[in-house]
């Protein structure tokens, strides 16, 4: 199974499972993933017309017999180690969108980091970074 899912397939399906993980996936959530996808480096190469195909494939995955699981196994097996970071610096980002972090929500990142073997610092100094980005005036 991993060996079908592309590195940005891989980051996709983390962003659609922190999405996901309150069981809302509002439209803000949604219109970050696609805007991340449009512009961040680490998509360059990808066909922004597969957008909704692999968002389905991560619904579908999740929606599976221990779908949260398995979907972080595809995700740490897809990725290579340089891009882990990078991974929970999108789920960050999408926990973020709604300006509303909930529990199950702190709950997946904690999982992240534990399955990307992620340190602490790291994961305090990209959180740290959202904060500052989603401050109201």
């Amino acid at each position: 199974m991993t060996s079908s899912v592309q590195t940005h397939d891989a980051l996709i399906y983390l962003m659609v499972t922190m999405s996901a993980v309150d069981k809302a996936m509002n439209d803000a959530e949604l219109a970050r993933i696609g805007r991340l996808v449009t512009f961040l480096p680490v998509f360059k190469g990808f066909d922004e017309d597969r957008l909704i195909e692999v968002t389905r494939s991560a619904a579908e995955l999740l929606q599976g017999p221990e779908g949260l699981d398995i979907v972080l196994e595809v995700v740490r097996d897809a990725l290579p180690t340089r891009l882990y970071d990078t991974a929970y610096a999108l789920a960050v980002e999408i926990a973020s969108a709604d300006y509303n972090v909930q529990q199950e929500e702190i709950r997946l990142l904690q999982m992240v980091r534990d399955r990307l073997d992620l340190d602490k610092l790291t994961c305090a100094a990209i959180e740290r970074g959202a904060i500052a980005r989603f401050r109201n005036a």
